[in-house]
């Protein structure tokens, strides 16, 4: 098993690329973001990613894992046991998640009144902004809309990085109000 690394924008974080389905299209969601060891007990994979030391959030993409470390850290110590810590995974036969491990249930918050508003903006995210994002190792998750405001949940690679902040303004915020004039702002939640 041959595993690809790629650096982020986040320079806590490296995605892993194993070359087979992480979470696939089967999953709920299509990514699970794991801030802590006791989120990632979900997942055998997460689970053995946490026992490296240094190791402080696991993100599960579609054919991608994300690893944030810790910022005392050194990559070149934990990325050969990272390495390591994916390929016994995969070569155990475990599944990546538990069998009752579902989405996360956090739910939307919008007036129902603005559903065609909030379709359009989900389409604009899931089409043009979350492969995007999917290339950096992070993930963009629609949490709602009030009065304008677009509330998006930045996952992965993109959460504490330093140019989200940039992405979301001049990238996702622009590009929605070109399209969707209802559109004031976006923030991260």
């Amino acid at each position: 098993m041959f595993i690809q690394t790629e650096t982020t924008p986040n320079p806590a974080t490296l995605k892993f690329l194993p070359g087979r389905d992480v979470l696939g299209g089967d999953f709920v969601g299509g990514s699970v973001d794991f801030t802590d060891a006791e989120s990632g007990k979900a997942s055998p994979l997460a689970t053995r990613l946490f026992a490296v030391t240094g190791v402080e959030g696991v993100f599960l993409g579609s054919d991608f894992v994300t690893v944030t470390k810790a910022e005392a850290q050194d990559w070149t110590v934990l990325k050969p046991a990272l390495l390591g810590g994916i390929m016994e995974h995969f070569m155990s036969g475990l599944p990546v998640m538990n069998a009752d491990a579902g989405s996360s249930g956090v739910e939307e918050m919008f007036d129902p009144a603005d559903g065609e508003i909030v379709t359009q903006i989900k389409e604009l995210i899931e089409t043009r902004v979350r492969p995007a994002v999917a290339q950096d190792g992070g993930d963009i998750i629609f949490r709602g809309f009030d009065r304008g405001v677009v509330l998006l949940q930045m996952q992965g690679s993109c959460s504490g990085c330093p140019s989200s902040t940039a992405t979301l303004r001049y990238g996702i915020e622009n590009m929605l109000k070109h399209y969707v004039p209802e559109v004031s702002e976006v923030r991260a939640v």
